[in-house]
Order: C-alpha cells, then sequence, then structure tokens
C-alpha cells in the first residue's frame, strides 16, 4: 500500500470513529442523566415507575454501545483555575431548604460568606487519598458548602454508591454524597439522600467533564438543586454531557485509585427503582473516611 492511499485509508478510519462517537453521544445526551434527590412517582398509562438519580424522556435508558477506540485528545487538560478572579466583597451565598421529600442527614446550613481561600479538597479513602484542585473563585458556593460539611463530619464513613461505565449508561463516573447509601447493588434507594438544603448552580460549562473533573449531581431535568451528592468523571466519555452540573475541580492525586475502581467493574441491582443504574454500585468498594478543605 502506498504512504497516500495508507493516508486516505486512515482518513476514512477516522471519519468513521468520529461519526460513531457522535451518534453514542446524541443518545446518551438524549437518554442520560445524572442526579439526586427524591424518587418521583409518575403515572403513565397506568403504570407506576419512580425515578430519582437518573431519568428521561424514555422510561429505561438504552444501553450505550461500546465507544470506538479514542485517539489521543486534542483538547486541553481541565484546569480548575481558568475565570478571572472573584471580587470576594461581592460574594454571597444563600442555602434554602430542600422541600423534595429526600431523605436528609441535616448539620445545619453553611454561612453566606464564602472563604475564596480555598484551593483543595481531599478525600481520604479506604483505599488512600483524592485530592481536587478547587476552583473556588468559579464556585464559591459549592466549595463553600463542602467547607461546611466537612466540618460537620458529613461524609464521614459515607459510600461511594454509582458506578456509571459506558456499557450501563453511556457516561463514565463515580458518584458520592449520599449519606444514606448502602452502596451494596442491592438497596434501591442509593443515591436518594442529602443534606437537607439545596443551592443554586455555579460555573456551568466553565470545565469540560473529561476524566478528573469533578461537579455536583442533582434531579433529573432540574436546576439549581444541588445539595451534598457529587460525582468523579473517570474518562473522557463523559465529556459529552451538557453543562447542567456544577463543575468546581480536577483530580490532582488519586486517578491510580479511581482507575482501579473503573475497571473493576459494577454491581448491577435489578431492583434499582430508576431502571437506569443509579444505584450499580462499584464492585471495588469505595468508603469515605474524612474530606478536608485547605
Amino acid at each position: 500500500m502506498s504512504g497516500e492511499d495508507r493516508q486516505s485509508q486512515l482518513a476514512r478510519e477516522h471519519k468513521e470513529r468520529q461519526a460513531q462517537r457522535a451518534e453514542q453521544a446524541t443518545k446518551t445526551k438524549r437518554n442520560t442523566f445524572i442526579g439526586a434527590g427524591a424518587a418521583v412517582v409518575v403515572v403513565v398509562g397506568g403504570l407506576i415507575a419512580a425515578t430519582t438519580l437518573l431519568g428521561g424522556g424514555d422510561s429505561k435508558p438504552a444501553a450505550a454501545s461500546s465507544p470506538a477506540p479514542s485517539e489521543t485528545a486534542a483538547e486541553p487538560t481541565p484546569s480548575a483555575t481558568t475565570s478571572a478572579p472573584v471580587n470576594p466583597s461581592k460574594v454571597s451565598c444563600s442555602y434554602r431548604k430542600d422541600t423534595s421529600g429526600s431523605p436528609a442527614k441535616k448539620v445545619g446550613m453553611p454561612p453566606g460568606k464564602p472563604s475564596l481561600k480555598l484551593k483543595t479538597m481531599t478525600i481520604t479513602t479506604n483505599h488512600g487519598d483524592i485530592v481536587i484542585d478547587l476552583a473556588t473563585a468559579q464556585a464559591p458556593c459549592t466549595v463553600n458548602s463542602f467547607a461546611f460539611l466537612a466540618k460537620k463530619n458529613f461524609f464521614d464513613n459515607t459510600k461511594c454508591h454509582r458506578l456509571a461505565t459506558p456499557e450501563n449508561s453511556g457516561l463514565a463516573l463515580l458518584q458520592c454524597g449520599d449519606p444514606q447509601a448502602k452502596a451494596d447493588g442491592e438497596n434501591p434507594t442509593d443515591g436518594q439522600g442529602s443534606s437537607g438544603y439545596v443551592f443554586d448552580d455555579e460555573n456551568l460549562g466553565g470545565i469540560p467533564f473529561t476524566k478528573g473533573t469533578v461537579a455536583m449531581a442533582q434531579p433529573p431535568e432540574a436546576a439549581n438543586q444541588n445539595g451534598s451528592q457529587f460525582w468523579i468523571s473517570l474518562s473522557d466519555e463523559t465529556a459529552q454531557l451538557g453543562p447542567d452540573y456544577t463543575p468546581f475541580g480536577v483530580v490532582s492525586k488519586g486517578a491510580d485509585i479511581l482507575d482501579k475502581v473503573f475497571k473493576g467493574g459494577w454491581i448491577t441491582n435489578p431492583d434499582d427503582i430508576t431502571g437506569d443504574g443509579g444505584s450499580n454500585a462499584p464492585k471495588i468498594p469505595v468508603i469515605i473516611k474524612d474530606v478536608q478543605l485547605t
């Protein structure tokens, strides 16, 4: 095969892979969501379906096909510090009672005045530390909420309850922050627990959801309903999501821990009330021992 023929073949293969990824992204954006909150009972044609972590127009999203072999990413590495600095005197946060009916571990409300000096969040797990570089200037009220919950030991001894993969949901992420979660692949209501308060979205679209990005979870088809649950992107596959979730940091240490959990696979929960994997637990348990912001 001549050099020109080889180049033509590579170009065709590249175009085919792009088409496959575009088709998969369209399907996933239409059918897959990330959320947290109380179950919502929906009556359709006499059938009652409960939805919470994931939801959409279809009662159950079609499983995404395996992704095409990826090429070296051309996009820059996500950064947690890309926006202009915020004037500390003008930053004020508002938190309000969560009226959704979610089971809550109530520890009070965060203060309205956030600290803009916080730079990192360290999640100590049973596998070691996961360190997150915080986008404090871009998501000050989100970081302020985590600082408050961390001081209250809210996350101590909680379990990351959901492992999403391209095979089971078209995404790749580890979801944590439900104080009620059992993360055993058997509890149908994992992912509904909250902090008892909610707050508005921030920094939407500010950081791409590529591997390592950390963002808030909230109820499907909802906005400004952030609580205690968050997720960590485990692959660039998750970047296909629309800018509907608040990104507030990027993993700078502990990626090896996340890779191990991702490769370990998930436990399918046949009784998941969402019907689309909201409580599929990681086979390798992830227990949060402590969270600290510095």
